[in-house]
């Protein structure tokens, strides 16, 4: 059964410059129980995505259409009151940056403890209990709540993030980037703990990353944005083995691999586009090898070439049988 559901989401930033298109027509769905990875390069529009959900776009960001709907509601329907009582309780987000996202002045269990008394009709005893087991959960020594931000480690502070975004029993927890910045060793802890509490909890998550080997370990399905568009969507499996977009392919061609033969690494020419004027017809146009007129001219609709498996692209059948071909 969906937790979400978003349907034909567009989000604009109005700048001097003109309106920055950054998430364009976009769909998908996160099912109980499962992570969904949203995946492509920095600026392609995953973050926005995720703050139109959260409906927390800073002031000069807009929905401008589109549906979000969480556990049978539509977010986009509620105002700003409503959706404060949704935080936390229905959905809530690990920001990238833990240090940047807790407060420096206030224990970290006082920063959680604020949160529960915020959303729940429960007392300070029992909000700080709650704390507790809560660091005991996300492997954190209970008697730690009164410490500072600055006292622990960044992925100590990673878990104290993950703590307060359960605190509220949410059905959905968005993770933006949980690992940046963290050495690998941590990465993968912090990545274990998150698999580990889907399975206690029944959590549904969206992962947000532009690491293809995270989408890889962690996530039942995958979305690949590329300027603002979802060019793929499919379960995790099928997007690695067979890719049918283009920019899918060559994102896991940039990749490196600890098996197999060693090979050269291949890279996208070119850069991404300027969301304020974007190309015409296919957005990946100007960087695909494999670009026709038509490419230019007529944007892709969404090709199911498989059950379940989507690309937008003109030539999803060619290019498939192409990179079969070329191994």
């Amino acid at each position: 059964m969906p937790v979400l559901e978003v349907h034909d989401l567009v989000t604009n930033y109005i700048t001097r410059q003109g309106n920055v298109d950054a998430v364009s027509h976009v769909n998908f769905t996160v099912e109980e129980g499962q992570t969904f990875g949203l995946a492509g390069e920095s600026g392609c529009g995953k973050t926005t995505a995720a703050m139109s959900i959260m409906g927390l776009l800073p002031s000069n960001g807009r929905v401008m259409g589109g549906q979000i709907i969480l556990d049978g509601e539509d977010l986009l329907k509620k105002d700003e009151r409503e959706l404060r009582k949704i935080r936390w309780k229905k959905v809530s987000i690990v920001f990238q940056g833990a240090m940047n996202a807790l407060n420096p002045v206030l224990n970290v269990g006082e920063q959680i403890t604020e949160v529960i008394l915020e959303k729940e009709e429960i007392t300070k005893n029992d909000a700080t209990d709650r704390v507790r087991e809560l660091f005991d959960l996300v492997e954190i020594e209970p008697s730690r709540i009164v410490d500072y931000p600055h006292e622990f480690s960044g992925g100590m502070r990673q878990r104290v993030m993950i703590a307060m975004a359960l605190a509220c029993h949410p059905k959905l927890v968005i993770a933006d980037e949980p690992i940046t910045a963290l050495d690998v060793i941590v990465q993968n802890q912090i990545l274990d703990l998150m698999k580990d509490l889907q399975r206690k909890l029944n959590l549904s998550q969206i992962l947000i990353t532009h690491d293809l080997s995270v989408i890889a370990e962690t996530c039942d399905k995958v979305g690949i944005m590329y300027a603002g568009k979802l060019v793929e969507y499919a379960e995790a499996g099928p997007v690695f083995k067979t890719p049918l977009h283009p920019y899918t392919s060559a994102l896991i061609g940039a990749y490196p691999s600890i098996v197999g033969e060693k090979k050269t690494l291949n890279f996208i020419p070119g850069s991404p586009p300027n969301l304020i004027n974007p190309p015409t017809g296919c957005r990946f146009h100007p960087r695909c090898p494999y670009a026709k007129d038509i490419c230019s001219q007529e944007e892709p609709g969404y090709v199911e070439e498989e059950p379940g498996h989507y690309a937008a692209c003109h030539f999803v059948t060619e290019i498939r049988e192409r990179l079969r071909l070329e191994g």
